[in-house]
């Protein structure tokens, strides 16, 4: 089997609510899709992270201008081979953002024509699934320019648990005594029995922080996410050991080489990395190998469209507690609630949650069928 064409996809549109968070303005919601036609008419779908803030074009250039050229006429199975000359050619001006992001679609796409061709999921071909379903938390609680908070926050939470939603994620690092008065009141507004976290997305330093967590012990939070700054590794040093709370960081990490060292120190309680940033499956499962050595908790970030939601279900199949015990920590799946026009419409609305799970696709490749429609309605030319 050899890759015939490489076509990439922008796909982009207005928010009807632009919404905004610790670092700026979410106007729009854009994926960058990654197709790649076999010899064999086997097609492989993956998808490039699109932060909120972060420009679609710029990923979909590497692939088009770096990568794509490279990879015609090579074996799609090749996978490791593949990702390892991919950061090669762009180590000069790569080696993390935008250059892993747009490794990481293509390497998606690569192992989801390799489940298809074999007619398994990927997480059968990753070592097979620790578990077919998965808690998911609500990923949301984006602000806007004439929302009221608290009670925004706590209404969008009461919504959530009676959606049968179990866990919920918060956003502050709106300022700490802004955050703190947020968190007191959704967590008395929802109860205790909600699993609960907060992500700061790099707002503050190590003193900050330091205030956050030892003002918000009697909520219970779970986690603490992004607390800092993501290259700040000496801070997540500093501050992981003052709190019960778990520190969780990582989306902004890249690859094996990014991760090793935050591993290897024990700056977080949980690794975030992001499929369809930190690698894709090739470097993601090396990502979760080391974690495993150090046996560090991996809870996958997840903010893309539906092609990166299902591709993260079967990386989050895949994953091996740490450690494997009788009753172990299981991970969970970040399933955003906020505003996307066409996430759940370009899988064909595959993916949904039932009794407060959601099924980890069993279908060949990463389990789902696009709707090329969508991708018309939603695609942006280059």
């Amino acid at each position: 089997m050899k890759i015939k064409q490489i076509h990439v996809h922008v796909l982009k549109t207005s928010l009807d609510e632009p919404f905004y968070f610790s670092q700026g303005w979410v106007n729009h919601r854009s994926a960058v899709l990654v197709e790649i036609e076999t010899d064999e008419g086997i097609t492989g779908w993956g998808e490039c992270l699109c932060h909120g803030l972060q420009p679609p074009e710029i990923a979909a250039a590497f692939i088009q201008h770096a990568f794509a050229p490279m990879l015609i006429d090579r074996d799609p199975f090749d996978s490791d081979v593949l990702w390892e000359e991919m950061y090669n050619k762009s180590r000069p001006y790569g080696q993390g953002g935008a250059a892993v992001n747009a490794i990481s679609g293509v390497d998606i796409a690569l192992w989801d024509i390799k489940g298809k061709s074999l007619g398994l999921p990927v997480s059968k071909l990753l070592g097979g699934n620790y578990r077919t379903k998965v808690m998911p938390y609500a990923t949301g609680f984006y602000r806007t320019l004439n929302g009221k908070y608290p009670e925004d926050g706590i209404d969008e939470a009461l919504r959530h648990k009676s959606n049968g939603l179990k866990a919920m994620k918060l956003k502050i690092g709106f300022g700490v005594e802004e955050d703190l008065a947020f968190i007191r009141a959704v967590r008395e507004a929802i109860g205790p029995d909600v699993r609960l976290m907060a992500d700061a997305n790099g707002a503050y330093n190590a003193a900050l922080a330091r205030r956050l967590m030892y003002e918000t012990r009697e909520q219970k939070l779970y986690f603490l996410e992004e607390l800092l700054a993501p290259e700040d590794q000496e801070g997540y040093l500093a501050i992981r050991h003052l709190t019960e709370t778990y520190i969780a960081s990582g989306e902004n990490l890249f690859g094996k080489r990014g991760y090793r060292t935050w591993i290897a120190q024990g700056a977080l309680d949980i690794l975030q990395p992001d499929l369809c940033s930190s690698g894709g499956f090739t470097e993601c499962v090396k990502i979760a190998t080391l974690a495993q050595a150090w046996n560090t908790m991996i809870i996958p970030h997840v903010w893309g469209s539906g092609v990166g939601l299902a591709a993260s279900l079967q990386f989050i199949a895949a994953l091996p507690p740490a450690p494997l015990s009788l009753n172990p920590e299981e991970p969970m799946l970040e399933y955003d609630q906020s505003s996307h026009p066409f996430r759940a419409a370009l899988i064909q609305h595959a993916i949904t949650m039932k009794d407060g799970m959601v099924d980890i696709p069993q279908r060949p490749g990463i389990g789902v069928e696009i709707d090329r429609d969508v991708i018309a309605t939603y695609g942006i030319s280059m």
